[in-house]
């Protein structure tokens, strides 16, 4: 396999993961404050990661690699949980998972300016117009509703973006499950007393499902899918593979049907066909004037 076909697989992978992540934090936060759960899965995904990092005897990263790993760290270990799982007190996680259509958006943006990727004119209008679907649909379905929640989910839309194109920078100086691992380790001395200070005096009355959501965005959403993501953004390019999260919808609408018997409409079907859609016409226009940079060997 190539390494622009693995970037691509690996990326699908993170998006599949990822897909789950709106369906059990909104589980999880019928159960949990949503502060403490955004310590907590940071906290258990940290200390999983700094295992991991222990067990492969990985080197410490590079004093110049620490302010991008705040970057991360601040995006998608705190930033983006965080937003989600305060926006979800107020919107459903189906009408929340359309809005990770603009996703590719913002990534591509920062994936320009912090990557060095220059994609062709063609591109973008494919981008602006599957953020332009999600956008239009939000505004007719309840945004009028739940302004704060439509508001919390672009704020994180936005620190997320930030967040997945500065790792996938970093991932092919240091390698992608590294990156999010050091992330998660260096934010440890903050999550966990954290944690532990807005732990809640008794966890007598929670359900299973808010037990197995935290497990799932603690495991799954805030690391192992992170290794498959960033490893795929930096074989194929932030701005080509971020265009994978189009699918996000589709898979997360089909998740919260199902498992939360939360209710998907005609509308939220069509828009996110439209929106698979241009991922296909995005991708074709999405081959960088100036390539990447070369992914090293992941160390070992």
């Amino acid at each position: 396999m190539n390494k622009t076909m693995s970037g691509w697989v690996n990326g699908l992978l993170g998006v599949i993961i990822f897909s789950g992540s709106l369906p059990a934090t909104r589980v999880a936060v019928q159960g949990f404050d949503p502060l403490f759960l955004t310590v907590a899965r940071a906290s258990i995904a940290g200390l999983l990661a700094a295992c991991l990092l222990s067990a492969f005897r990985q080197r410490a990263p590079k004093r110049e690699d620490l302010a991008a790993l705040a970057v991360v760290a601040l995006g998608v270990v705190v930033g983006f949980p965080l937003l989600t799982a305060l926006a979800l007190e107020h919107v459903t996680s189906a009408h929340s998972i359309v809005f990770i259509g603009l996703l590719p958006l913002m990534t591509a943006i920062f994936g320009v300016l912090r990557g060095g990727e220059r994609p062709r004119p063609a591109f973008w209008a494919f981008s602006v117009l599957g953020s332009a679907l999600v956008v239009g649909f939000a505004a007719t379905q309840g945004m009028s509703a739940s302004p704060k929640g439509d508001l919390l989910m672009l704020g994180a839309i936005v620190v997320c973006g930030l967040g997945y194109a500065e790792g996938a920078s970093l991932s092919r100086r240091i390698g992608g499950w590294q990156v999010i691992s050091w992330a998660l380790v260096l934010s440890l001395p903050v999550m966990l007393p954290l944690a532990l200070a807005s732990m809640p005096a008794s966890f007598a009355g929670l359900g299973t499902p808010a037990w197995l959501g935290l497990g799932y965005v603690s495991v799954f959403s805030m690391l192992v899918g992170f290794v498959f993501w960033y490893r795929g953004l930096a074989l194929g390019g932030t701005v080509a593979v971020g265009q994978l999260q189009l699918l996000q919808p589709f898979f997360g609408l089909t998740l919260a049907a199902l498992l939360l018997r939360e209710p998907v409409t005609p509308g939220m079907l069509a828009v996110t066909s439209a929106v698979v859609a241009c991922v296909v016409g995005a991708k074709k226009f999405a081959a960088s004037s100036r390539s990447p940079r070369t992914v090293p060997e992941t160390r070992t």
